[in-house]
């Protein structure tokens, strides 16, 4: 018999809640200075890998260990 998860943390709070606390951890790290700025060179380098250089912590073939 397969166990229901609830919902956690984040994932219960109203999208504008979140929404709000992302942004005022945003603003907070470019006032320290310490929010990265993306360079043009990254933001190619990024662009180009389109989502391929991840596979959600899987590996490579994580069906065949499911």
């Amino acid at each position: 018999m397969k166990s229901v998860k609830q919902k956690k943390g984040f994932a219960v709070m109203d999208k504008r809640v979140v929404s709000d606390i992302a942004s005022k951890g945003g603003r907070a790290a470019h006032a320290k200075g310490t929010a990265h700025q993306w360079t043009v060179a990254e933001a190619r380098a990024a662009g180009k890998k389109g989502g391929h250089a991840s596979n959600g912590g899987r590996g490579k073939d994580w069906k065949a260990n499911v």
